[in-house]
């Protein structure tokens, strides 16, 4: 390794302070040292890291996307210590704030790249203890941060004119107004409270439709309905919240994938399935004309969309080749002289390179040897170039179109993919191996997104004048605390949504049988069973089965899951996890070979004919992924941005204003408190106590009524956000 002359020292505090190598000062001079890393600053990070994550798992498990929490978190901070420098008269600084922020934004990031891989090993029957996910986030998070130390001088500072981290740099804006007393919480606050009491009123006590719907259908001459289309919208806080901020564009493009599916798709299976007399897949439970629109997504879209994204995924990795390929030859390059990284300048130093490389030993050390994780040594290694490769390339990438664009799924479908195939040519297809592909590609994905979200981080602290190696301690404790909170997290809304459902499958014993028995909903004790793959008609999951193995209900996970209504009665919300679904048909079409690849052929060339027309495939196949109502609602926030931005000038609407204006904040608190009021009214719906405050019965027709719905959500969510939005036109 080329080694470079250790910097000289310099002579005065002037000659520290004078600009580094691309002209820049930071907002706080290298000879000043205020208070930063503290015990303080650390466990406010963690805590509002935890509430974020929270509210992200929520969020990427429903719609498979999530949002920055940099900002809010930092605009918390800021308050927050603001107050208690004023009660109790403790010192705070910018730079304070800043690892608070830094420390929280973990927890987004691991929640992401846990979402996004690991639930598929719920599709494919097996259980996904808390303690594997949080074991696998722990180890892809903290490879994250080390493959960032070695490239951060290289992206952060040499091309500091060049990659502008669009996220970095608007938190870094607000934490500057915040040192000079010009940001408040307030508008955060407000969206959280609205968010929580919204979702309170609807979810929790019904008090009007959570999904109101409009089917649009015909009488054949025959006199028989037949569906030519439906729409609804989830009328959410947090789909709205979401909408805004990733814009109308997106937005809309994410609609009319729902369009697609819901006027063009649905209606066209339902036209020509109208006169089969026979079901036309193994798994069909009826026959096409029986079906509903949600049947028919399920049994058909839910493949034609999976295959579209698939495609369109790889269709951007092989877009973006060029620049994955710049990305990775700079970093490998900045690998180069890493002996002049420490220099004496406190905005200099990092964690040194001893801890990287002692740092990944372990972590192979600890994939090899944890059970909860169980990845080979092959795969370990796997584990880390690709790690390593992705993380390089997500931090570059980030700082061209921040971390909120940054195509991660994508290259988390490559490595599924990659491993897959590797597994395939040497024989390596058994059930056993589908776990360990995913296993590898979660511990990629967390490190893609920890490394992304950790560049933008870096960069807020080269422009405030943070010293880097304190965040990236600060990054270790948030990344620590938020795998726990993540693992536990998804283990508890799975068992909340899932649903015990009544069904046969004649002729299909089930083999592998848990000892511990589980009590069914007549009453009866019966044993848990696995099929790892479709068997016959029954597919792959779990099951309540009797002694001889014969099935007696499917235990229909929350997680992915298809059945809202169980054998006791009981409808709950299924979150879709669309992202882990991608992740489970990649490796199950490797490795299993048994998807109804017609299907996916469809999605596939869908996607392929988006891109010829000009359009970006990825988010209109997502959108037709997704059921329309999720689609429809992110529009609506969509919709309220346009009426702001249209008043606004380019240069307002892009600049950093545009990453951390009110309406921003406010929609930033309208997710997190939607999303955390779902997961308090989910632990009520497990323990039975949602009927305590359930006035469904008590308002009646009118709260059916999707026009009453709509007038509610308008007055209470989108005319709030629109403005409180337009603040920042002042």
């Amino acid at each position: 390794m080329a080694t470079t002359a250790p910097p000289r020292e310099p002579a005065s505090a002037s000659d520290i302070d004078a600009p580094d190598e691309n002209g820049h000062r930071p907002f706080i001079p290298p000879s000043q040292s205020p208070v930063e890393l503290t015990i303080g600053a650390i466990i406010l990070g963690c805590i509002l890291g935890l509430v974020f994550a929270a509210s992200s798992v929520y969020l990427a498990l429903k719609v498979g996307l999530t949002v920055s929490a940099s900002i809010p978190i930092a605009v918390l901070s800021i308050t927050i210590f603001r107050y208690v420098q004023k009660a109790f008269g403790w010192e705070s600084s910018i730079l304070q704030n800043n690892i608070v922020q830094t420390t929280g934004s973990a927890g987004e990031s691991i929640a992401a790249g846990v979402v996004f891989t690991l639930p598929a090993i719920l599709l494919m029957g097996y259980n996904l203890p808390w303690t594997n996910v949080a074991a696998i986030a722990l180890v892809g998070a903290l490879l994250g941060i080390l493959f960032t130390i070695p490239i951060r001088r290289s992206l952060i500072v040499k091309e500091h004119h060049t990659l502008k981290y669009p996220e970095g740099t608007a938190c870094a804006e607000v934490l500057i107004s915040g040192e000079k007393g010009g940001i408040q919480a307030r508008t955060v606050f407000q969206g959280f409270g609205l968010g929580a009491l919204y979702k309170f009123l609807n979810s929790g006590m019904k008090l009007w439709a959570e999904v109101p719907r409009k089917a649009f259908e015909r009488i054949r001459p025959d006199g028989a309905k037949e569906l030519f289309g439906e729409i609804r919208a989830e009328i959410s806080p947090e789909l709205t919240g979401v909408g805004f901020i990733i814009g109308p564009r997106i937005a809309g493009y994410l609609f009319a994938g729902g369009m697609i599916s819901y006027f063009v798709l649905i209606p066209a299976i339902k036209l020509f399935g109208m006169s089969a007399t026979q079901k036309i897949l193994p798994y069909d439970t009826q026959l096409i004309r029986d079906m509903d629109a949600t049947a028919v997504r399920g049994n058909y879209i839910f493949f034609i969309g999976a295959g579209a994204v698939t495609m369109a995924g790889i269709i951007s990795l092989v877009r973006s080749f060029p620049t994955i390929w710049s990305a990775l030859t700079a970093g490998l390059g900045s690998m180069k002289g890493l002996s002049a990284s420490a220099g004496t300048r406190r905005t200099e130093q990092d964690l040194p390179m001893s801890y990287v490389i002692g740092g990944c030993v372990l972590l192979i050390g600890a994939m090899v040897t944890l059970p909860q994780i169980g990845i080979n040594l092959f795969g370990a290694i796997l584990a880390v170039v690709f790690g390593f490769l992705f993380a390089t390339v997500s931090s570059r990438v980030a700082g061209q179109i921040g971390a909120s664009s940054n195509p991660i799924s994508g290259m988390t479908v490559a490595t599924v993919l990659m491993t897959a195939l590797l597994f395939l040519a040497v024989g390596w297809t058994g059930i056993e191996h589908r776990v360990l592909a995913l296993s590898i590609g979660g511990v990629v994905c967390v490190s893609a997104a920890v490394a992304a979200a950790t560049s933008q981080d870096l960069k807020t602290g080269y422009l405030v004048g943070a010293t880097p190696k304190r965040q990236q301690i600060g990054l270790v404790f948030g990344a620590v605390t938020s795998a726990i909170l993540v693992g536990g997290i998804i283990h508890f809304l799975n068992d909340a949504k899932t649903t015990i459902v009544t069904r046969a499958f004649p002729g299909v014993a089930v083999h592998d049988i848990e000892a511990a028995p589980m009590m069914g909903p007549d009453g009866k004790e019966y044993r848990v069973g696995h099929l790892y793959e479709q068997t016959g008609t029954a597919p792959a999951g779990k099951y309540l089965v009797d002694n001889s193995g014969a099935i007696a209900y499917l235990v229909d996970p929350g997680i992915g899951g298809r059945e809202t209504k169980g054998a006791d009665g009981r409808e709950v919300e299924k979150l879709d996890s669309p992202k882990s679904q991608i992740m489970s048909l990649v490796v199950d079409g490797i490795l299993t070979q048994k998807l109804p690849w017609g299907l996916i052929m469809i999605g596939v060339f869908l996607a392929i004919a988006l891109e010829i027309l000009g359009l970006p495939s990825l988010p209109i196949a997502v959108g037709a992924y997704l059921p329309i109502s999720t689609s429809a609602t992110m529009f609506m926030g969509g919709i309220v941005r346009w009426l702001i931005d249209r008043k606004l000038s380019p240069q307002e609407r892009e600049g950093p204003e545009a990453e951390s204006g009110p309406g921003v904040l406010f929609s930033s608190g309208l997710i997190a408190g939607g999303a955390i009021m779902g997961v308090i009214l989910a632990a009520l719906a497990a323990k039975r106590l949602d009927g305590a405050f359930n006035m469904e019965e008590a308002v009646g027709a009118l709260g059916g009524n999707p026009v009453f719905a709509m007038v509610v959500y308008v007055a209470m969510i989108a005319i709030p956000l629109y403005l409180v939005a337009r603040r920042r036109k002042a």
